[in-house]
């Protein structure tokens, strides 16, 4: 029987990632703790990543009455995912939506607050640390921002892109994976209008590529080796990524310092629908995941999505980067009799002759190589 071994709560240093343009920086010192592993010890590890956990009011009515109508229990819904994110060795979801008050009221779209039980959720299925920067996340204001992180800090899932305070926004999300020190930073194109209030910029990070450069390049100061970035970004229901996502990937890859690039994956959420996959100056850009679990929308793309997993490699000699050995995506769609996560290779394997996940396959394909992902390397996993 197999084995990743996965580095858990000994191995989450600093839980919390958060800045905003406007801040000050990030503590590159934020995590000195983590002795450097053993000779030998270093070895290649996955890194798998999930799209938006959309709570629609739906999914919550599905969550009480997989609860029993007491409380709300979304690990049904998610296990569709549970052996790809067991089986990785740093597994990242994207929490979308905010969290409400323990008791309620919950709502989904327009203003989400969510019951707190999907934190707990995710991390049951094996989540190391969630993006929260998203257009939602001042939904609720500052106390929808405290609740959310409360929830996360009490399932012990790390998370990065908000903060409760200037100091928890100074400090890096840093993960163990393998036999390497990740850093995860998390960022959005916006708050849906609601203003960031005066003196509290760290509430949430919004996208500005000369402050990610400069977060990245704290985080490798602070012992990073490989330096991953959420992105909330691009135009709802377009398959091809915008003018800000093209040209923030561009900016982003290109960067470099001391003749090592600043940031190694871009992972990015948002669409609602799958978009592409690509190498942009030879690092990988995944523009849209798509929904990882949401309520039945206009546009059936909606419930399609795809799981990113990259397998990184170590060093081969002392001052050289990581370096991803293997890039794979897995096509997901989500049932709604009752709703769950289907891993769509796994599901026609069973069921060869279902309309419906044949088409989804395709468009799903169909976008995430639709910029010469393939050549590069990309594969379908399952």
């Amino acid at each position: 029987m197999a084995h990743h071994i996965r580095l858990r709560t000994a191995l989450l240093f600093s839980t919390l990632f958060g800045l905003a343009v406007g801040c000050s920086g990030l503590d590159d010192g934020a995590d000195r703790r983590a002795a450097p592993p053993p000779a030998g010890a270093r070895r290649g590890f996955t890194l798998l990543a999930t799209g938006d956990l959309l709570i629609h009011a739906s999914v919550i009515r599905q969550a009480r009455a997989d609860a029993g109508g007491e409380g709300y229990d979304f690990r049904r819904m998610l296990a569709g995912d549970r052996d790809l994110v067991s089986r990785a060795d740093l597994a990242l979801c994207h929490m979308e939506t905010i969290t409400g008050r323990k008791d309620g009221p919950f709502s989904g779209y327009p203003a989400f607050k969510s019951p707190p039980q999907v934190s707990a959720a995710a991390r049951s299925l094996g989540y190391d640390s969630c993006s929260t920067a998203s257009n939602h996340t001042l939904d609720d204001g500052p106390e929808g921002v405290g609740r959310t992180l409360a929830a996360m800090d009490g399932a012990g899932l790390a998370h990065a892109g908000s903060a409760r305070s200037a100091a928890e926004g100074r400090a890096v999300t840093m993960l163990r994976a393998g036999g390497a020190k990740v850093a995860q930073l998390a960022y959005t194109y916006g708050t849906n209008g609601i203003p960031v209030p005066d003196g509290k910029r760290w509430l949430v990070n919004l996208i500005d590529p000369a402050r990610i450069v400069e977060d990245a390049r704290a985080a490798r100061r602070a012992g990073a080796e490989v330096v991953v970035v959420s992105l909330h970004w691009g135009t709802e229901w377009q398959q091809a990524p915008d003018d800000l996502q093209r040209s923030v990937a561009r900016e982003l890859t290109a960067s470099t310092a001391g003749g090592r690039k600043d940031i190694d994956l871009i992972i990015g959420t948002h669409a609602h629908i799958p978009q592409a996959y690509e190498k942009v100056n030879g690092t990988w850009v995944v523009y849209g995941l798509g929904d990882q679990i949401a309520g039945v929308m206009p546009d059936p793309r909606g419930q399609m999505g795809s799981a990113a997993r990259f397998t990184f490699a170590p060093p081969t000699a002392a001052g050289r980067s990581w370096t991803v050995a293997r890039a794979e995506y897995i096509p997901q769609i989500v049932a709604n009799d009752p709703i769950g996560v289907v891993n769509l290779p796994r599901a026609l394997r069973e069921d060869p002759d279902n309309a419906r996940y044949r088409e989804a396959l395709r468009t799903i394909k169909d976008a995430v190589l639709s910029r010469g992902a393939a050549k590069d390397g990309l594969i379908m996993g399952g």
